[in-house]
C-alpha cells in the first residue's frame, strides 16, 4: 500500500525524539486502539473492550489523563441539551418547533428522549499496565487519576470495559436516520483527549467540532449477519464478508447469524461506521489507485443520483491531489447516514436523498475535509475557520470546475456571507472557542464563511500564484500533524516573502474591518490629484483602476508599509502606505477621467463598496 511507507516514517518521527519539524520543539502524542465491540441491532446497545497504548512525546510527566464520552451528549439534562434551550438559533435537526414560521418556539429534541432513546457510554472498568484506576464520569468527560505518572517519552497501555447506547438520530451520531439508515457511528467510543502544548483539550460535546490523538486503529465490530458496514480503515477479512468487499471470484465464508468485520486504520486520529442492511456498495478506482466506496439505501429515488455522484467523486480527489497534495489512504467512503454532512477518518456521512447537484456539492465539501481536517488535523473547537473556512474555499473553487459552472468569482457567496455578518453588529472574532459564538449564525458564517474569505483575499493580498504554492507547501510539511493559525501564516510568508503577521491578527483575532473610499479627486496641474482614505481599522495593500475618457485604462498599486513587500507586475508601483496615516494621495499626470475604482476585482473584503468608486 502506498501508505505504509509514509506510516513508518511518520511512527519513527513521533515515537523519538523530534528534531526536524516546522516548529521549534514541535512534537506530538500518540495513541494505538485496539477495540471489539459486540452490537445488538435489537435494543441498540453494544459492548466493547479497549485496550489503548498512549505514547507520552511531551516533555511533561503526566499524572492524570481525560477521555471523550460523547454520546452521553445525548440525554436530558446535558450540556448540549441545555445549549438548546438557551441559543436564540437552536439547530433545526436538534429541535422541535411548536409555533409557527414567524413566530418559532422550539423545544429540545433531546429534552424528550427517552431512557431507550438517549445515549450512553459507560465505563465499566479501567486498568494502566494491570493496575485498577481511580475515574469518574463528569458529562461527556471521564476523569482519570494515574495509577503510575507517564514520564516524557514511556509509553502505557490502558485496558477498558464500557458499554453503550446509540441515541436517536439527532446530530451526526444515531440510530434510524431520517432517510432510514440504521447506525451512524460517530464518536462512539471512549476516545483518549488530544494533550499538546496547550495542554489537555477534554472540552465537554455540547454541539461542535473535535480535536483528536493521531494513532493506529485494530477494530473489530460483530454484528448480525444481514448489516452492510463502511467506514474508516482497511477490512481485513473481506473472504468472511462478502458484499462486495471480497475480490472478484474470492469465495465468501460467511458463518453464523452474526459475523466480526475486522478493520484497521494506519495513522488516523478518530475511527467511524455506518451499518445498514439495506445498503448497496458500489467500488470505482480512481487514476491514483486510491479506491473509492459508496454505500447507500436501496432506493430507487436516489440510486440514479449516486451512480452519476461516482465518477464525479474522482474528479474531485484528482482535483485536491493536483491544489492540495496527493491523498495518503488506499480508499475512501461515501456513505449515506448522519444528519446533513460531516467528514469523518477516510470516509463521510452524508445524507442521501438529494438533488443531484446538491449531492455533489456536500460530497465535494466533506471529501475536502479529508485533506484540511483529517490530514491536516487543527484543533478545530480553537481554529474551527482553519478546517471549514480552507475547506469551503476550495470545494467551491473545485466545483465550479467540476460541475462546469464557469462562474467568474466561485467564493462570492463566502464574499457575501462575511459581508452580512460584519455588518450586522453581532460579529465575534475568529479566536473565539467553536462553542461559545452567541449564535448559531455567527458561528456558521465566521467559520465558513469569513474562513473562506481569510484565504481568497489572502490570494488578493501576495497574488494568486503564491498562495497555491502557499497551499501545496503547507499540506507538505504540516499533514499528519496539528498545525496553527500561526503555523500557516508562517509558511505563506515563507513562500511570499512578506510579513504577514498584521493579516492573521486583523482578520481571525479582531473584528476589525477592511474599508477604504475614494475621498476627493482634484485638478493638479496638467493632471489629477486623488486622495483615498483608509475608513475602516484594518490595513490592506490596495489597487486603484482610473479608466480615461478615450475608455483606456490604467491600473495603479500601492503597497502596504506593514508587509515590507509588493506585488510585482501589479501596475503603476506607487509609494507605500503606512497604517497611521489615514489618507493617501497620489498624482496622475493625465486629464480626462471618466472613473476610478478601489478593488476593480472585489477580491478584497471591503463592508461598504459605495465609496469604492468615483464617476465624472
Amino acid at each position: 500500500m502506498k501508505f505504509k511507507l509514509q506510516s513508518l516514517l511518520f511512527s519513527l518521527l513521533v515515537t523519538g525524539a523530534i528534531t526536524a519539524q516546522q516548529r521549534s520543539g514541535y512534537w506530538q502524542q500518540k495513541v494505538d486502539y485496539k477495540m471489539e465491540v459486540a452490537m445488538n441491532v435489537k435494543n441498540y446497545q453494544y459492548d466493547g473492550e479497549q485496550e489503548l497504548t498512549y505514547t507520552n512525546n511531551s516533555p511533561d510527566t503526566l499524572t492524570k489523563v481525560f477521555y471523550h464520552l460523547f454520546f452521553n451528549a445525548f440525554q436530558p439534562g446535558s450540556q448540549m441539551d441545555a445549549r438548546l434551550q438557551s441559543i436564540q438559533d437552536p439547530d433545526g435537526r436538534m429541535v422541535n418547533n411548536l409555533g409557527t414560521r414567524e413566530n418559532p418556539e422550539f423545544e429540545s429534541r433531546i429534552s424528550k428522549l427517552n431512557e431507550d432513546e438517549i445515549g450512553y457510554l459507560k465505563v465499566k472498568s479501567l486498568e494502566q499496565d494491570g493496575n485498577k484506576l481511580n475515574y469518574e464520569t463528569v458529562g461527556t468527560i471521564l476523569e482519570v487519576e494515574l495509577h503510575e505518572a507517564l514520564l516524557p517519552g514511556e509509553a502505557t497501555t490502558f485496558e477498558m470495559e464500557f458499554e453503550g447506547q446509540v441515541p436517536v438520530q439527532i446530530r451526526r451520531s444515531g440510530r434510524n436516520n431520517a432517510e432510514g439508515v440504521a447506525l451512524s457511528m460517530t464518536q462512539w467510543y471512549p476516545k483518549l483527549a488530544e494533550y499538546d502544548f496547550e495542554g489537555w483539550h477534554a472540552d465537554p460535546y455540547i454541539g461542535r467540532e473535535f480535536h483528536g490523538v493521531w494513532g493506529d486503529f485494530d477494530v473489530k465490530i460483530t454484528i448480525d449477519k444481514d448489516y452492510i458496514l463502511g467506514g474508516t480503515g482497511y477490512l481485513q477479512n473481506p473472504q468472511e464478508i462478502g458484499y462486495g468487499y471480497q475480490e472478484e471470484g474470492q469465495k465468501v465464508k460467511r458463518k453464523g447469524k452474526k459475523i466480526t468485520w475486522h478493520f484497521n486504520a494506519p495513522n488516523v486520529h478518530d475511527f467511524t461506521w455506518a451499518a445498514d442492511p439495506d445498503f448497496i456498495h458500489d467500488k470505482l478506482k480512481a487514476e491514483d489507485g486510491t479506491m473509492l466506496h459508496f454505500l447507500y439505501k436501496d432506493n430507487d429515488e436516489i440510486k440514479e443520483n449516486w451512480k452519476k455522484l461516482q465518477p464525479k467523486t474522482a474528479e474531485l480527489l484528482a482535483y485536491y491531489n493536483e491544489h492540495i497534495g496527493p491523498y495518503p489512504y488506499d480508499q475512501y467512503s461515501v456513505i449515506q447516514g448522519g444528519d446533513g454532512g460531516m467528514e469523518y477518518g477516510m470516509c463521510t456521512l452524508i445524507t442521501g436523498e438529494r438533488s443531484y447537484e446538491s449531492l455533489v456539492g456536500v460530497t465535494a465539501h466533506e471529501f475536502a475535509h479529508s485533506w484540511f481536517q483529517f490530514i491536516l488535523a487543527t484543533n478545530e473547537s480553537q481554529h474551527e475557520w482553519m478546517d471549514e473556512g480552507f475547506t469551503t474555499y476550495i470545494s467551491s473553487l473545485a466545483e465550479n470546475e467540476i460541475l462546469n459552472k464557469n462562474n467568474d468569482n466561485p467564493l462570492s457567496g463566502s464574499y457575501r456571507g462575511y459581508n452580512y455578518l460584519a455588518n450586522s453588529g453581532q460579529e465575534q472574532p475568529l479566536s473565539t472557542h467553536a462553542d461559545r459564538y452567541q449564535t448559531n449564525m455567527n458561528y456558521g458564517i465566521g467559520a465558513y464563511s469569513k474562513g473562506s474569505v481569510f484565504l481568497a483575499q489572502l490570494g488578493y493580498v501576495i497574488g494568486e500564484e503564491n498562495l497555491a504554492k502557499t497551499l501545496k507547501r503547507y499540506y507538505q510539511e504540516w499533514k499528519f500533524k496539528h498545525p496553527t493559525p500561526n503555523d500557516f501564516i508562517r509558511v505563506a510568508e515563507k513562500v511570499s516573502g512578506a510579513e504577514l503577521s498584521w493579516y492573521l491578527n486583523d482578520w481571525t483575532r479582531t473584528t476589525n474591518t477592511v474599508d477604504y473610499g475614494i475621498k476627493s479627486v482634484e485638478a493638479a496641474g496638467n493632471g489629477s490629484e486623488i486622495v483615498l482614505e483608509r475608513i475602516g481599522q484594518m490595513p490592506m495593500p490596495i489597487e486603484v483602476e482610473v479608466t480615461f475618457d478615450d475608455n483606456s485604462t490604467q491600473n495603479y498599486y500601492i503597497p502596504l508599509a506593514l508587509m515590507r513587500w509588493e506585488q510585482k507586475n501589479n501596475g503603476n508601483q506607487l509609494e507605500d502606505w503606512d497604517w497611521g496615516h489615514p489618507t493617501y494621495s497620489f498624482e496622475i499626470e493625465k486629464t480626462g477621467i471618466k472613473k476610478i475604482e478601489i478593488d476593480a476585482s472585489q477580491h478584497m473584503a471591503d463592508v461598504d463598496r459605495s465609496n469604492n468608486v468615483w464617476e465624472k
